[in-house]
């Protein structure tokens, strides 16, 4: 992805309120460990990415709920709107993205799209396979009843560890 791409996302976190963290692959775990907050449940990362021991990766429902904070990969993320787009999966992304009040998405740098359409040509065929997932743009917030209210149907804080590759 191009620094320009890698700015807008950067700029759209800016404008959501959504914390960032960069890092590179060899320090992903102490970045996540840093944006903790309080008891952790997560979803194992991809690949060469490690979480801190202190995350626990197979919760109970009990867990989930009085968990603070939830990590999770996120698949992809959009540059121009800031949104990261989180599997539906065995593992459970979804509820532990939703469940607690602190979200720490865990994103590769070389997963950013630039826009809207790239992201929907990217999750396009996984989508007509009959697999789901959700587009999450910032914390969760709603006026339905008057007020703004944030995390009510979904975390009320979001934070972002952008893995850079090892090289740039």
């Amino acid at each position: 992805m191009t620094g320009s791409s890698t700015s807008a996302f950067v700029d759209a976190l800016d404008e959501l309120d959504v914390s960032l963290s960069r890092t590179t692959p060899e320090s992903c775990a102490d970045a996540v460990a840093d944006a903790l907050a309080g008891e952790a449940v997560g979803v194992p990362l991809h690949h060469d990415l490690d979480l801190p021991e202190e995350v626990h990766t197979d919760p109970t429902n009990g867990d989930l709920e009085s968990a603070e904070t939830g990590v999770t990969p996120a698949t992809f993320g959009i540059a121009e709107t800031g949104s990261i787009y989180l599997k539906a999966d065995h593992p459970g992304t979804e509820p532990i993205s939703l469940y607690p009040y602190r979200h720490v998405a865990v994103l590769r740098e070389a997963d950013l799209v630039p826009d809207v359409p790239a992201a929907v040509d990217r999750v396009g065929p996984e989508l007509r396979d009959g697999n789901s997932g959700i587009i999450a743009t910032g914390p969760s917030a709603t006026a339905d009843m008057g007020a703004l209210v944030v995390g009510a149907h979904g975390p009320g804080e979001v934070h972002v560890v952008l893995v850079e590759e090892a090289n740039a």
